[in-house]
């Protein structure tokens, strides 16, 4: 659905003064959540015999990215500059992925949370200064995938809970750290999972029933921004998911429904949600500008068309913004904000088309004019083709608080065949060039690169190819 140029413009505003309304409620809180930390780290100090100053807490603001530098990933950087004209993009700030409990110490000589966050404090240098982490790690993790199963069982909730989320909010607690504004994007690919695939759905899957059943992603997503959101200077952004996955009649409504039940579960609430971030780890085209939704070529709407399948979005900005509104409606704040992660959405290169195709037919029309080349909307893993998108800047749009790198672009979806490891991680076949698909992506190739490794690990071939097809270019 196309928002109207007038509805854009007034929207900035409309924000504006809610946060300001916002601002106002959560002051006291806020005030009294640092001033309880800041004398909890003088009194250790004093016991120790070394009493100092701590750091002032930084003020909360409206849209943390704003007049803020984001922090730059040493490990990543290297990686990336060490490729083939990978120097031009190395600089790029990415998000530091806590996708075991082992991360938040660091594993295999890689750095652990404190590490990265005293890398922050030095690349801060005084100025404001992002970090961005992925909390990702629930119990049953990516219940309709294998690539990205993680190391907990379904049942064991507590586990996340003392083993994983309380040590890292202790971290993000540190009042060393009280300068930094920490985003946290929370458990990727596990809410809107409980809408399109259990139940009597054909993309239903066991494992989702399960965690459906157990209600342990409710539970741990609301934990989780509960214990988080309780550190005066994090700004927790939930996942919700992309217009190719929950863009349709059936799935938008209740993924907003479904979010709003976890962010008031386990004593959360909403003011501990401060946005919502889409395509995570995604390729979903940013705009898709050669075609409209309300266009009818040889009497059929473009809906109509086999891609985009009667969605009422074709695109991830329309889609974020229509979700945000959507959000406020299931009981969020109407100053919420959202992210887009750009990292490899940009199709650009040879293949990116200047125009619509053939006004003969309608899927002739979409297919030769969309900017995402995948065979189907659905592909997810290693997409074959696809380059970095938007560089990460703040407020490109209204409502949108930043286009960001969540995903450091060359770090594989998952391994093309099995890899036997002790991280968790499955062979899942949407890896595999040769799948002929499932009822996720409507049986069609799964469009992935070969020869990948293990989700999470470098997979030079995939960042070059996100290079070459960058859009713009670099």
């Amino acid at each position: 659905m196309r928002r109207s140029a007038e509805h854009l413009s007034t929207a900035p505003d409309r924000r504006r003064a809610a946060r300001q309304r916002g601002a106002r409620h959560r002051t006291r809180a806020v005030a009294v959540a640092a001033c309880a930390l800041l004398a909890a780290a003088g009194t250790a100090d004093v016991l120790r015999g070394t009493a100092h100053a701590a750091p002032a807490a930084a003020a909360r603001v409206d849209n943390p990215y704003a007049g803020a530098g984001v922090y730059v990933n040493p490990e990543w950087s290297a990686k990336a500059a060490a490729e083939p004209g990978g120097g031009k993009v190395a600089g790029q700030p990415t998000g530091v992925w806590l996708d075991r409990i082992a991360a938040i110490d660091g594993t295999g000589g890689s750095m652990g949370l404190r590490g990265h966050l005293d890398t922050a404090l030095r690349q801060a240098a005084g100025r404001p200064l992002v970090v961005q982490l992925v909390i990702y790690n629930l119990p049953g993790r990516d219940c309709a995938a294998l690539a990205s199963n993680g190391e907990l069982g379904p049942t064991e909730i507590d586990a996340y809970k003392s083993r994983y989320i309380d040590p890292i909010a202790a971290v993000l607690a540190d009042p060393k750290y009280t300068s930094l504004r920490i985003v946290t994007t929370v458990e990727i690919d596990s809410l809107p999972n409980l809408v399109t695939n259990t139940g009597g759905r054909a993309t239903a899957t066991p494992q989702c029933d399960a965690m459906l059943a157990n209600g342990n992603y409710v539970r741990g997503v609301g934990y989780a921004l509960n214990k988080l959101g309780a550190v005066p200077n994090v700004y927790n952004y939930v996942d919700a998911g992309h217009h190719g996955w929950i863009g349709w009649d059936d799935n938008f409504g209740a993924s907003a429904r479904l979010l709003h039940q976890a962010a008031t579960a386990e004593g959360s609430t909403v003011d501990k949600v401060h946005g919502f971030i889409t395509n995570t780890a995604n390729y979903s085209a940013l705009k898709e500008e050669n075609f409209a939704l309300g266009d009818s070529v040889a009497g059929r709407s473009v809906r109509e068309s086999k891609w985009v399948d009667w969605n009422r979005y074709a695109d991830e900005l329309s889609f974020a913004q229509a979700f945000r509104q959507e959000a406020v409606r299931a009981g969020f704040r109407p100053d919420v904000g959202m992210l887009i992660d750009t990292s490899r959405n940009g199709w650009g290169g040879s293949a990116r088309p200047a125009g619509p195709g053939p006004r003969t037919d309608v899927d002739a029309y979409v297919d030769a004019g969309r900017y995402d080349r995948r065979l189907h909307v659905g592909n997810w893993c290693n997409q074959a083709g696809a380059g970095l998108g938007e560089r990460p800047r703040t407020a490109p749009a209204a409502g949108i608080d930043a286009y960001v790198w969540m995903k450091p672009p060359g770090e594989s979806d998952g391994s093309s065949s099995a890899v036997p490891n002790d991280e968790g991680k499955g062979f899942d076949r949407m890896c595999d060039p040769t799948y002929e698909g499932n009822p996720r992506n409507n049986y069609h190739r799964s469009g992935a690169l070969p020869n990948a490794p293990l989700s999470g690990h470098w997979f030079p071939a995939q960042f070059r190819e996100l290079l070459k097809n960058a859009y713009p270019a670099v």
